[in-house]
């Protein structure tokens, strides 16, 4: 038997043996997220414990942190590596093993913890890894914490402390769905379709809502991090498709699907048919605001604009609050309004007090859908859809635009018809009433028709989408309006999608 040749060292392999790897570019507006190995080593994650240790310091919060992870192969031994870092800094680590995002939130609050680093790379390919992290519950991290965070990593400003321990917290998920499930049990017989494309949120999301009285029907619930059917994101049709088959199949009431790590939930009707999660905002809305009086939500930019003309919400005295897209944006802005609700389009929801702690949460979003079938008997949830008023909207249109004047582009739309509604000019032929400026520019004419330009926040893009409650042409005529402000700017590539 011949002897087995050493293993040859390449440079590569050297740097990921011998010294930390970080690229800079996986430090992204709201989390963080690496191809590991490429673009992050164990020495890497590591480091960026101790960054964030460090940075936990200089915020002046207690220095105890929350931490868990999803279900990868590599995502335990990233969280180790995480959390040698943090203890090297003075961290006291909490680590509640297999978690979703929000489960990790809810340790910040059940645990004590001021600090939340979750790692998890959400719906991404097997390959991918990343750190969800806070240190201001239930508020994540936004542009400027990780722009300080990068900056301490890159360039290597560490603050070494004293005092780091690490305690396992034993069968933390339970405390977890008893904080959702501690209620009564629904009315209604309901048969519910639990999709969770073979990501994390398997392992919980079943067994809540069979807790609340649901009949469940599972579908792709089992753990496999290479996600062998479709990626587990409830915005991918390839994952929509699968939950309305089933729908149609079982002839469910409703279908559920969650993503990777359990902070999304996205919706198909007991026809098989998708709502779109601005819409699905709008309904639970509606149903909030007849029980909480005179309610505040906040709403990212990108959403239908029935959240402030749909004339239900208008008499239960709603209050609507367009804002910036991104979680952390919402996220925070719901707490600083102290609004009942926050909904983005991606199907980030967060429900504040007192139905929920701020935080974005599937499966409590899946709870309030739930609870919006249960006080409505005599509804099926394709009604309570149809219920609402008629819009066309567009999908999310995103043509090239390179990343160095992606933003000088939108400063100059939104220049452009601002100065448009100074002048009482004209567009699409109808009078200019709104502008909102808080994240890109969204002109809204007199019918109601609107369209938003905004630079996108990590891709090389603009965001465009139009909306009409007036008619489908409407929508088209507002479309070839912003495309043609846009195309007078040089550089503007094809769109991924088009109306």
């Amino acid at each position: 038997m011949y002897p087995r040749p050493a293993p040859q060292l390449t440079p590569n392999t050297y740097a990921f043996e011998s010294s930390p790897m970080v690229k800079a570019t996986g430090f992204r507006e709201y989390d963080a997220r690496w191809l590991f190995g490429k673009e992050i080593n164990l020495m890497g994650v590591q480091a960026l414990g101790l960054g964030l240790g460090t940075l936990i310091h200089e915020m002046g919060v207690k220095p105890e942190l929350a931490t868990g992870h999803d279900y990868r192969s590599y995502s335990a031994s990233i969280k180790y590596a995480l959390v040698t870092g943090l203890m090297a800094a003075g961290i006291k680590v909490k680590d509640i093993g297999l978690a979703l995002s929000p489960m990790a939130y809810f340790a910040q609050f059940d645990l004590d913890c001021a600090a939340v680093a979750m790692v998890t790379a959400s719906h991404n390919d097997n390959g991918w890894t990343g750190v969800k992290m806070g240190a201001q519950r239930p508020v994540t991290f936004g542009p400027d914490e990780m722009g300080r965070l990068r900056d301490i990593v890159l360039e290597g400003k560490f603050r070494y402390a004293d005092g780091g321990s690490y305690r396992f917290i034993e069968n933390f998920p339970a405390r977890y769905i008893a904080d959702l499930t501690n209620r009564a049990p629904i009315k209604r017989k309901l048969k519910v379709v639990a999709a969770c494309g073979n990501g994390t949120a398997g392992a919980f999301a079943p067994q809540v809502l069979e807790k609340l009285g649901c009949e469940v029907v599972p579908l792709d619930v089992e753990l496999d991090y290479t996600f062998p059917r479709y990626n587990p994101n409830p915005e991918d049709m390839e994952m929509l498709h699968a939950m309305a088959a089933k729908v149609r199949e079982v002839g469910a009431d409703v279908g559920l699907g969650f993503d990777g790590d359990g902070d999304r939930c996205g919706v198909v009707d007991n026809n098989g048919d998708e709502i779109f999660a601005d819409k699905i905002g709008v309904m639970l809305a509606r149903d909030l605001a007849k029980i909480h009086k005179n309610p505040t939500f906040v709403v990212d930019v990108k959403s239908t604009g029935l959240f402030a003309t749909d004339p239900m919400l208008k008499e239960l005295g709603v209050k609507a609050d367009y804002w910036k897209t991104g979680h952390s944006y919402i996220k925070r802005r719901v707490t600083d309004l102290k609004a009942l609700a926050g909904f983005e389009k991606s199907g980030h929801f967060f429900f504040n007090t007192p139905i929920g702690r701020g935080y974005d949460d599937g499966i409590l979003t899946a709870i309030h859908v739930i609870d919006m079938l249960d006080r409505n008997p005599g509804k099926t949830m394709a009604e309570l859809y149809g219920a609402l008023p008629k819009t066309w909207g567009s999908p999310t249109m995103s043509p090239h635009c390179d990343d160095e004047t992606k933003y000088g582009v939108v400063d100059k739309v939104s220049a452009y018809f601002q100065e448009m509604h100074k002048k009482g000019e004209k567009l699409i032929g109808q009078t200019i009433t709104d502008i909102i400026t808080v994240n890109g520019v969204r002109v809204m004419v007199e019918d109601g028709t609107w369209g938003l330009v905004r630079a996108s926040s990590n891709k090389p893009e603009l965001v465009v989408v139009v909306e009409s409650p007036a008619a489908e042409a409407r929508m088209h005529e507002m479309f070839k309006a912003v495309d043609a402000v846009i195309r007078q700017h040089p550089g503007i590539g094809e769109y991924n999608q088009k109306i």
